[in-house]
């Protein structure tokens, strides 16, 4: 029996998920968590198989928590959920060597063979979705600007975020201003924007 921990803030879609998986008589649910922060503390109380992590999660992302989860409990596999608008991220999730990814919009019976295929230890790749991924760079930001831009994208306001990283105001601001010029964006919301979908962020 694999056992599955289901990762997925959407209550529709992750009833749907859990639906599907409880067809199978070699598929277990044992856990659903709606955010990131909760999916390493429920994997280490139900001890899963296979944790599926959609990346679009509240509190902690779905790729950082999975990283996390990879270091903490380096036995359970993980299956990122994606959507193909956002290969950026796909390209974030490979970098921190995570190899088996579900698109949304497959056929619902490839999710079994997916989470089957994640468990023996098998790559689960689109090759469209990967071929897209690669067409991103590696970010032009700096450490800094990644998160002051971060920052912004919670809508926390410069002098906010100079409080919490101790610097000045004037500072925080010329962070955004060089992050802006890096992605080519027209503001702050839009340079945003762009590093999300380009996984920078």
């Amino acid at each position: 029996m694999i056992r599955v921990l289901l990762a997925e803030d959407m209550l529709m879609i992750r009833a749907a998920l859990s639906a599907l998986l409880r067809l199978e008589p070699d598929l277990a649910v044992v856990s659903e968590v709606t955010r990131g922060d909760e999916i390493v503390p429920a994997a280490l109380e139900h001890r899963p198989d296979v944790a599926i992590v959609d990346i679009d999660l509240p509190v902690v992302d779905g790729i950082t928590a999975a990283a996390e989860l990879r270091e903490r409990l380096p036995q359970c596999r993980i299956l990122v959920l994606t959507a193909l608008g956002r290969p950026g991220q796909v390209r974030r999730a490979l970098a921190a060597g995570i190899t088996a990814f579900l698109v949304k919009d497959a056929p619902g019976e490839r999710l079994a063979d997916a989470v089957r295929r994640t468990h023996a230890g098998l790559r689960v790749l689109d090759p469209e979705l990967v071929s897209s991924a690669m067409e991103y760079g590696e970010s032009p930001l700096t450490q800094r600007e990644t998160t002051v831009l971060r920052e912004a994208a919670q809508g926390v306001s410069a002098e906010e975020t100079a409080g919490r990283l101790h610097l000045s105001p004037g500072t925080v601001r010329n962070y955004l201003t060089s992050a802006i010029t890096k992605t080519g964006a027209r503001n702050k919301i839009d340079a945003v924007r762009i590093a999300e979908d380009a996984g920078w962020l």
